[in-house]
Formats: structure tokens, sequence, C-alpha cells
């Protein structure tokens, strides 16, 4: 139907251009929809401008130095990383992002919608009205706005810590940096960081980084962490800190006091629906203030969805795009679809990497009695070189069913190996599934399927 026929401007008016909203307002509008997106800074959301893009390419960037004094462990001559060299790096980074940024206002344009550099606010169940003094009507609205890095009332730390909407973006780079908070943000920072080159300290107030991970997992990376030289130490928190000749003071709760060039805080994200209009117009939100949506993404005003980082289920990129796919095919095919949240895989890109799919052994405890099966070894391209890194295997399997409940891997390409491992999670694979599955020697994913003999079980 096309927006004169509905009687509104639009049938579908987006507010977020991240990968939700460009991916819900690109498809709606190639399906005949006349679409309208406005979004306030950069096209391509936290995702691609401030966040898991730039940051893996940073990953990447942190890998050469450890891995040129590993070469020459292994015989390499005259291969010294040297010093890395942030003036190079940066612009790279940029015109990288430039690009991606470029290719999404390009897909959504040549899908036929209209592009709205501008902020919008919900003035009502069907109307918005732009920063730039225009005002439409809309027969449906999605708010796909995501969400923002949340800063403590820590003194000194609005005027002087940076968050992850920063880091990509400082002018000089920083020798000494502390890292606040203990969540996958945190950690995979101080990690690229420690891997650049910098002096690396992380603080975190809780009792393990990584919670709401496998337990035994959070203190398998945790010792790795410390051992790779990241300075971490969990009870603390900033006290306050204040700006010296020398760089930025910092007090810990514990007294301590130490000197940073940078201090960063990790330490939560909150849904961005700060002035968006939406309690005003009857959209209830929830703890943070969260969207709060049905199984179909359909907020408590009917003509008014949310998709992805604001609404606060699984804020992963793939699961924005899957949530704007089934909002699609929803309000504009006629077919009821929920996005399927169950048995999302997820990557850490820690110093070695994070892989995960399905329940942590003590969640999969609670439910129902389990056998674990793990096995923590040096690979043989670390023990070749006498390196003291190891990396983690682990299944969790129901007694009931021996279907595999939960894997989590830890090391070098975990990311690349759970994407495979989480198929046959999706598909219900047994233990006897891996058990008959033959071995791909030497590698280290072959002890995925080597794995015998429970090492716990209930």
């Amino acid at each position: 139907m096309s927006g004169n026929e509905s009687g509104f401007d639009y049938d579908l008016f987006v507010i977020g251009g991240g990968s939700g909203g460009v991916r819900a307002g690109r498809v709606a509008a190639e399906g005949g929809a006349k679409v309208a997106l406005a979004e306030e800074f950069r096209m391509g959301g936290t995702c691609v401008i401030r966040g898991c893009v730039p940051k893996k390419l940073m990953v990447f960037a942190s890998h050469y130095g450890p891995a040129a004094e590993e070469a020459a462990k292994y015989g390499w001559r005259g291969n010294a990383a040297g010093e890395f060299d942030w003036g190079q790096f940066q612009p790279m980074l940029h015109a990288e992002l430039d690009r991606l940024e470029a290719i999404y206002q390009r897909n959504l344009g040549n899908s036929g919608a209209d592009i709205f550099n501008a902020r919008a606010v919900v003035t009502d169940a069907h109307t918005v009205a732009l920063s730039s003094g225009e005002t439409f009507t809309a027969k449906h609205i999605l708010a796909a706005t995501g969400g923002r890095p949340f800063l403590p009332d820590t003194p000194g730390a609005h005027e002087l810590g940076i968050t992850s909407n920063e880091i990509f973006n400082l002018e000089t780079f920083p020798k000494r940096i502390l890292i606040v908070g203990g969540g996958y943000i945190a950690t995979e920072f101080a990690c690229i960081f420690n891997g650049l080159g910098s002096h690396v300290a992380q603080w975190y107030r809780g009792a393990q980084i990584l919670r709401g991970f496998d337990d035994e997992v959070r203190g398998f990376l945790a010792e790795h962490i410390s051992a790779s030289g990241v300075d971490l130490h969990v009870g603390l928190e900033v006290e306050r800190m204040e700006r010296r000749v020398d760089g930025i003071w910092v007090k810990g709760t514990d007294g301590r006091e130490e000197m940073f060039d940078q201090v960063m805080f990790a330490t939560g994200r909150v849904p961005n629906t700060d002035g968006l209009g939406l309690e005003e117009a009857g959209v209830k939100l929830g703890r943070g203030g969260a969207v709060e949506v049905d199984a179909y993404s359909q907020t408590s005003v009917p003509s008014i969805y949310a998709v992805g980082d604001v609404t606060n289920r699984i804020t992963l990129t793939p699961v924005a795009i899957r949530e704007a796919m089934a909002f699609v095919e929803t309000v504009f095919n006629g077919n009821p679809t929920s996005p399927d949240h169950e048995n999302v895989a997820s990557a850490v890109f820690t110093q070695p990497e994070y892989g995960t799919v399905g329940l942590s052994e003590e969640d999969a405890r609670e439910a129902e009695k389990i056998d674990v099966y793990a096995a923590a070894f040096r690979p043989m391209q670390s023990s070749f070189i006498g390196s003291g890194e190891r990396v983690l295997f682990k299944l969790i399997v129901s007694q009931a069913t021996q279907k595999v409940l939960g894997v989590h891997i830890v090391g070098p390409g975990a990311g690349e190996m759970i994407q495979l491992a989480a198929v046959a999670v999706k598909m219900g694979a047994t233990k006897a599934d891996f058990d008959r599955t033959v071995a791909v020697h030497p590698t280290m994913s072959e002890e995925i399927v080597l794995m015998k003999t429970p090492v716990r079980k209930d």
C-alpha cells in the first residue's frame, strides 16, 4: 500500500540508522512500502561506527605484536614488530568506517526509502517530528535507536573519562590506560590495548569478570588475561579521579593511587530512549528505559514497534537484524513471525577468544541433571615454543536427552569455531552425534569430538 492510499505520509517511519533499522527500512521499501528513516548521527549505528567493526579491526592490529615475538621463537629473524603507530592505523580505520557507512546509505537509498539526517521524536502513535522542523505521519513507526554507554557518577568520570564511543577517536595513543568494568567490552579493550603495547589496568567491582558467562570460562580467561600482562583487579572501583600535569590521577576504593593517560569506562550500556517521546505517546518502558515489546516486537501502542538494543533483549547486531526481518514479515507480508532468541551464539574477542552457544554450566544445572565434558590443554602451536597459553573446550550435555545444551570454546579462532558448533546445537545434536564425528587432525578443534568421559556429573 502506498503512503497516499494509506492516508499517511509513510507506511513505515524508522527511527535509527543502525543494523536493525536499516535492514527493516530497506526490506520493507523493496517490498513496495513507502518508507522513511531518520538518523541523527551516522548511518550504520553502533556496530559499524563505534562498536564491533572498529573494535574487531583493533583486535586484528593487537595480534601482530605478540605474533612477531612468537615468530622469532619459530626461527624468524629480524621480524620484531616494533612500536604500534596509532597515527598510521587510525586514518585507515576511519576510512574503512566511512566506506561501510556509504554502503549502508547507498543500499537504503537504492531501495527507494527517504533518508533524513535529523533527530526524530515520536509525538503520537502515528507522528514523528524531526529536528529539521518537519513533521510526518506514518502507519507504522519502528524505534531502532540502539543503546549507549553508561557513565557512573564517580567524581571526575564525566569530565575525564571516556567510553567505547570515544576510544576510536583519540588524538594520541595512550601509553597508560585504565579500563573500568568487567563485561565483554571492558575485557576486550583491556586485551586490545595490552596487545598494542599500552600498560593496561582493568578494575572491576564484581568478584569475577564476564558476569553472566560460564563460571569456569570466566576464571580461565581471567587467569590468562592477567598472565598476558593486564593488571587485572576485581573487587575494586574508582573512588575519584583528577587531572594532573602528567595525566589522570585515579584513586581506587582500596586506597591505591595510579596515573593514566586515559580512563575508559565500560560499565554497561542503556537503551537509547531518553527524549524520544515514546512514553508520552503511551509506549511502556521497562528497566533502564528499555522498550517493552511482545513476541512480535510490538509495543503497548499497536502502531509502534521496536527492534534491537533499544529493547534490551539480546544486544547483538545479528539479533537486531533477525528482529527487523521478522518485523517486516509480520507487518508488511502478513506472516506473523517471532524472532528466534534460542541458542544464539556469541564471541568475546579477548586474547584468547571465547566463543559460546547455549547454556552455561550453572544455568544448565539449575534446569536439569547434566554431564560436563571439558578439556584444557596447550595446543601444538603454543607448546612447541614453550608458551604457557592453554585452550579450553567444554560441552554441557543433558543426562535425560543427551542433547548438547551448551558449547564453550576458549582459544585462537574460537569465534569462528563457535559459529559451526552453533549449527549443531541449533539442530539438537546429541553427544553421540559429536562422538561419531571423525576428528580433523592435527587441530585444536578436534578436541570437541574427542571428549569421552565427563569431568563432572550431577
